[in-house]
């Protein structure tokens, strides 16, 4: 079978068979046609069989992806980054294999081992500076604080928060179900603070729009404002965190999956277990969640000052 077939064969059944979710398409889509592309440039021809994709050929595309080439936005790719083209290849492999194509088996393609994530979490003290740094004057700021909270409180996406409609929350219960990655549901919660600061924000709403969070500012939109022109996009929730980020003194650069970091500490920190915050943040598997118990382990520090001579 010729790749250039193989490939839309793939993503065809991903999205119709599998029912991933349009950006998990996209992006499969994005590494096998970057492999595609570099595998007919190397071989020099117009098309390939997939049949003839070897170890040799992988091995060459990882030697390429992780010396040679350089994201022309971000430089050399790190390899967490250079194992994402791996699993899509693992993963097409898979499919050709169950199409009873002859192809390398997914198993001859082995992940780099990655170091641990450096995570990013705000301390107690940095959290009340971002809070306390957005001015209430008006709507928006009512808009921003609430927002910050409803992240806090929830340990949501940023993609989660944006789509979210008046009529999914349900303030008085302090819960919610929202459908995150893979289509995957899951329930959240509103902490007491953010329950306050969501009925401050709503009560100052007059208008009839569907969108938990709309915007204030902005180009206006041809052909009239509806639903979807006026809900707050990703990257305007993105740079007014940044803005607040900097009005707190924060130093270094947060986003909205810094809070989220930060909420799945916060509960492990104060004694909740693995696999609850691995339900609450909808992580498919706790390996995900396994990330933030290096930051969370308190008891090694106990037992250094119980034990260490330093500390006689």
């Amino acid at each position: 079978m010729e790749i250039n077939e193989a490939v839309l064969r793939f993503l065809e059944y991903c999205e119709l068979d599998k029912n991933l979710s349009l950006k998990t398409v996209r992006m499969y889509g994005y590494y096998l046609n970057f492999f595609k592309q570099w595998l007919l440039q190397s071989q020099k021809v117009e098309n390939f069989q997939v049949e003839k994709i070897d170890d040799n050929i992988v091995r060459n595309f990882r030697l390429f992806i992780s010396h040679t080439y350089k994201n022309p936005y971000k430089g050399s790719l790190k390899r967490q980054t250079q194992n994402y083209f791996l699993v899509a290849l693992r993963s097409f492999f898979r499919y050709l294999i169950r199409q009873k194509v002859a192809v390398l088996s997914p198993e001859m393609i082995e992940l780099g081992k990655s170091r641990d994530r450096n995570i990013k979490i705000l301390q107690p003290i940095e959290l009340e500076k971002l809070f306390r740094s957005v001015e209430l004057k008006d709507e928006a700021g009512l808009r921003d604080r609430a927002i910050l909270e409803v992240l806090f409180s929830t340990g949501l996406r940023v993609s989660e928060l944006a789509s979210l409609n008046r009529e999914q929350i349900n303030i008085e219960a302090g819960e919610f179900g929202v459908i995150g990655k893979g289509g995957k549901g899951r329930v959240v919660f509103l902490s007491r603070h953010a329950k306050d600061w969501l009925q401050k924000y709503l009560r100052g709403r007059t208008d009839a729009y569907q969108p938990l969070f709309i915007r204030y500012s902005g180009p206006k939109i041809k052909g009239g404002l509806n639903n979807e022109s006026l809900r707050l996009s990703v990257r305007s929730i993105e740079r007014m965190i940044d803005k607040y980020r900097k009005k707190a003194g924060i130093l270094f650069r947060i986003g909205p999956h810094v809070l989220r970091h930060s909420y799945a500490t916060d509960l492990l920190s104060h004694g909740a277990d693995l696999r609850s915050v691995q339900e609450m943040l909808g992580h498919k598997n706790i390996a995900t969640t396994q990330i933030y118990t290096h930051v969370t382990n308190f008891r090694l520090k106990e037992v250094h000052e119980k034990y260490h001579s330093g500390n006689k």
